[in-house]
């Protein structure tokens, strides 16, 4: 098990920054396929992996199916891929995308106006925001990300089992990086004995 692990934290994104502590997120708005305004609070209870993109966005596009098979994977009543986009050309345009490559597990929300994106610091395309089950930013990742690799499913299981997750890390130069988790027992321990191991230093 050693082994795996170690291999899996090898092949984390580089660009995925996870938080010394949890981060409130704004109370953003955006509207879905049939142009009806929602919030965060609609998804109250799930561990949220919010994208921002668009689909003139090239890694946007290349990253959309990972981020599909993540929802297929792992959606669920405490899981949801919330993929919002900023196309000025609308619910037409995403729908036009997604019926191009496939796209079967997502659902459609729009933020035309970018007010969403820009309140959450969105600096680029994609980029995609970690959220526990009560609403806080735990994780970033700034750019694109094979969102169903193994090594990725398993990092945000832990969020889907557990309500809350505190998640502090250190950075230690060229020396690697440890890292302490720390959250209730139960069923949720080995997540956090993986989680520990991921950043283990080397």
């Amino acid at each position: 098990m050693a082994t795996i692990a170690h291999a899996s934290a090898q092949s984390l994104p580089r660009n995925l920054v996870v938080h010394a502590a949890r981060k409130p997120v704004p109370e953003i708005a955006f509207e879905n396929a049939t142009g009806r305004v929602t919030t965060l609070t609609a998804f109250a209870d799930k561990a949220l992996v919010l994208n921002i993109w668009a689909t003139w966005c090239v890694p946007c596009r290349r990253e959309m199916p990972a981020l599909d098979r993540l929802q297929a994977t792992l959606g669920g009543p405490h899981f949801a891929v919330v993929p919002v986009s900023i196309d000025r050309g609308g619910v037409d345009a995403v729908m036009k995308f997604y019926g191009e490559i496939g796209i079967q597990n997502l659902p459609i929300y729009l933020d035309v106006s970018g007010k969403a994106a820009r309140a959450v610091g969105a600096i680029g395309l994609p980029t995609t925001l970690v959220l526990d089950r009560e609403g806080y930013e735990i994780a970033r990742v700034t750019g694109p990300a094979e969102w169903d690799a193994p090594e990725l499913v398993e990092f945000l299981k832990p969020l889907v089992e557990q309500r809350s997750v505190t998640i502090q890390r250190t950075d230690r130069g060229a020396s690697g990086v440890s890292s302490t988790v720390s959250a209730p027992g139960g069923a949720f321990a080995r997540g956090i004995q993986w989680v520990r191991s991921l950043f283990a230093n080397n």
